[in-house]
């Protein structure tokens, strides 16, 4: 059993906590597009372990708390992103279902935001240094330049149109 969940198992996972504000992409299907939406709010739960591993993410709209259940592992889980480190001291957050204004406000986790900010950083980096190595990649073996690639590709745009 564990053999068959371990090859489940994301490794994308970020480091969060109960408290932490998320922003979790979904995939949905519109007919036969697929598309993904964000839903951010702060988690108030999470349970389980290994691919049943799941959390509870509430967020307020139009005045009225709205609470979704997601598993960590799905397929149908892009990605999630800490947008905030939060400080609680516990595991569940359910007392936030009765408050209201500034009584549902989390305190936030300075020392674990500034790691945050730093690892989100040096990923972007490393993003934007793969972009141009994918970039300097294709200008050396087509030989056109930046520009003249992207008209080529505007004009194929335009031909499928």
């Amino acid at each position: 059993m564990q053999v068959v969940e371990s090859k489940q198992l994301k490794t994308d996972v970020p480091a969060f906590q109960v408290g932490d504000t998320v922003i979790l992409h979904q995939r949905l299907l519109d007919g036969q597009k697929e598309r993904i939406q964000t839903f951010e709010g702060d988690v108030i739960a999470r349970n389980g372990h290994g691919v049943k591993e799941m959390i509870t993410v509430r967020k307020i709209v139009q005045g009225e708390g709205v609470e979704r259940i997601f598993l960590i592992h799905s397929p149908r889980l892009a990605k999630i992103e800490v947008k905030k480190a939060g400080s609680v001291r516990r595991a569940k957050l359910y007392y936030i279902r009765d408050r209201v204004g500034k009584a549902v406000k989390i305190k936030l986790d300075v020392k674990r935001q500034e790691r945050l900010d730093k690892s989100s950083q040096e990923a972007t980096k490393e993003a934007a240094a793969v972009k141009a190595a994918v970039a300097r990649e294709q200008t050396a073996t087509t030989g056109e330049s930046k520009r003249a690639a992207k008209r080529k590709a505007k004009a194929e745009a335009d031909k499928k149109k």
